[in-house]
């Protein structure tokens, strides 16, 4: 039974120790509305290669497992009605039913440790969600940091999170929590969350030492980057926080919950900035590609000066 299907561009920069940066495809069947979806996924793979690396959208097609996408699969995906959110739990039941998902950063983490890809680049982790301390909803992206060893780049946790709480859960679970450039967490749409970063780098070369340095100390699980967006792109903690409590509300009233809970808020929030948080949202998972393709090719060339 072939449980994974690498295109052949994603499939020979592995096996010629090349670059390669996985991405996940919940973003363009959960996070954005078409034609939007579409335009950003192939905007992304090509800041990927523009940065040196090849990129490796993950997704499953009719019960396969695909780590790189060709055109029309992207374009089939973006268009697609009724497809799962897949994340750790139910990966293996949608493969063996032949139905079409999404990966979640979870999911996309287990994939591309399977192909080999080391290097994971996303818009926002899952987290603790507001509220948490009576519903118990806490994302599987953070216990799954903490056993895949792929390092993931993204700017913090979604600020409609608990972020103080998603910090101490990663904390627990030994999951490095590593800021790119300052020394505040970035909280997703804005550049400063009020919480400082447990630990700063400022060289891709030496997060790529650290996720080789966690393997030759037999430490499981991963390391995130949090790489604050853009100055010009950001939207002010200040400004979204009425924002997001607004949809918050709109979401206990409607009794929305569980996997439905994010891309609801996502879309809400979306509605009430007027579209200003989809314009942010494209600039850091952008630039969270690039980043991420820099420390690939930093990865890869340790790599090649130590190949065993």
């Amino acid at each position: 039974m072939t449980q994974l299907h690498l295109s052949a561009p994603v499939a020979t920069a592995i096996a010629e120790n090349r670059p390669v940066v996985a991405l996940e495809s919940t973003i363009i069947t959960h996070g954005m509305p078409w034609p939007h979806n579409l335009e950003v996924a192939r905007k992304v793979e090509t800041t990927v290669r523009e940065a040196g690396a090849e990129p490796a959208t993950i997704a499953v097609l009719d019960g396969a497992l695909c780590v790189g996408l060709d055109d029309a699969q992207l374009t089939a995906l973006a268009q697609a009605k009724g497809v799962a959110k897949l994340s750790r739990a139910d990966m293996a039941v949608c493969m063996a039913e032949g139905r079409t998902g999404a990966t979640t950063v979870a999911a996309t983490m287990i994939a591309a440790q399977r192909a080999g890809i080391g290097v994971f680049a996303t818009g926002g982790i899952g987290g603790v969600h507001r509220g948490a301390e009576s519903s118990f909803d806490i994302s599987a992206d953070l216990q799954e940091m903490a056993q895949t060893a792929v390092t993931v780049v993204a700017a913090g946790a979604k600020a409609i999170l608990d972020l103080p709480k998603t910090l101490e859960v990663l904390e627990t679970l030994g999951v490095p929590v590593i800021t790119y450039g300052q020394d505040m967490l970035p909280a997703f749409w804005s550049r400063q969350s009020g919480l400082r970063s447990p630990l700063r780098m400022d060289d891709p070369a030496a997060i790529a030492r650290a996720h080789l340095m966690r393997g030759a100390l037999d430490l499981p699980g991963g390391q995130l980057i949090a790489n604050p967006i853009p100055e010009a792109a950001e939207i002010p903690r200040d400004t979204l926080a009425p924002v997001i409590a607004q949809a918050t509300s709109d979401a206990d009233t409607h009794g929305i919950t569980g996997k439905a809970l994010t891309p609801y808020l996502l879309q809400r929030i979306y509605e009430l900035t007027n579209g200003r948080s989809l314009d942010a949202n494209i600039a850091l998972v952008l630039n969270n590609a690039r980043l991420g393709a820099e420390i690939a090719r930093e990865l890869c060339a340790l790599r090649a000066q130590s190949p065993g």
